[in-house]
């Protein structure tokens, strides 16, 4: 098994990549709102250059989604590939990150 993470910096992509998840038969999302670090530095700490920067290109966007998933290993493209069918490629500049992480043990979950 896996736990797929992804972040999506366009929060209005969330509603309609869950749902595109949920119609591929893919559920037992956790989603938490996030920040990163650039946007994080220029809240706290006065303004540094790259938070700067971050803030002058987005200015609307402060925050961002962080979804979890345990996910059997064969159906991680599938979900990978329905998000970015909703929220475009995470290739895209600024758009998210996906990553996996081996899950060795899970209780809780059919």
């Amino acid at each position: 098994m896996k736990m797929l993470i992804f972040v999506l910096n366009r929060v209005e992509k969330l509603e309609p990549a869950l749902n595109k998840l949920e119609h591929a038969g893919l559920r037992g999302a956790t989603v938490l709102s996030s920040r990163g670090m650039a946007m994080t530095l220029d809240k706290y700490c006065d303004g540094s250059f790259l938070g700067s920067l971050r803030a002058m290109m987005e200015p609307d966007r402060e925050e961002n989604r962080t979804v979890f998933m345990v996910l059997k290993d064969e159906d991680v493209e599938r979900a990978v590939a329905a998000v970015e069918e909703v929220a475009g490629s995470f290739n895209t500049p600024n758009s998210g990150i996906a990553f996996t992480l081996p899950v060795d043990f899970v209780k809780g979950i059919q």
